[in-house]
């Protein structure tokens, strides 16, 4: 097995974490992280596939560094957007994940 496989595998276990953690946690900023690490995954993942005994493919290295570009600017974006809910509402989870589904369908309309 080569290491560029090696890193592809890392990148796809990294993604598989931070999916399960996106998914299990309520806390806005746990999320976060969660989301983060699942794009660090999926840059690992790509940088990984894109070499080769032939040498390294440019485009998917230049992908990955606007991407982390972009998921820095992303990252600032959502955490003064989680700042501001924090201060308006005193609350860490978004309403729909604070209330149980059953509780919502148990109000009916008169």
């Amino acid at each position: 097995m080569s290491e560029f496989y090696i890193y592809a595998l890392t990148g796809g276990l990294l993604s598989s974490l931070g999916l399960l953690g996106f998914v299990l946690h309520q806390h806005l900023l746990r999320r976060l992280i969660a989301f983060n690490l699942m794009g660090s995954g999926c840059f690992l993942l790509l940088t990984g596939l894109s070499q080769s005994k032939q040498g390294v493919d440019p485009l998917p290295q230049a992908l990955v560094l606007t991407g982390i570009v972009v998921a820095v600017a992303a990252t600032a974006l959502a955490l003064v957007l989680i700042r501001r809910w924090y201060h308006l509402t005193g609350q860490t989870a978004l309403p729909e994940d604070i209330q149980p589904l059953d509780s919502q369908h148990q109000k009916e309309p008169e």
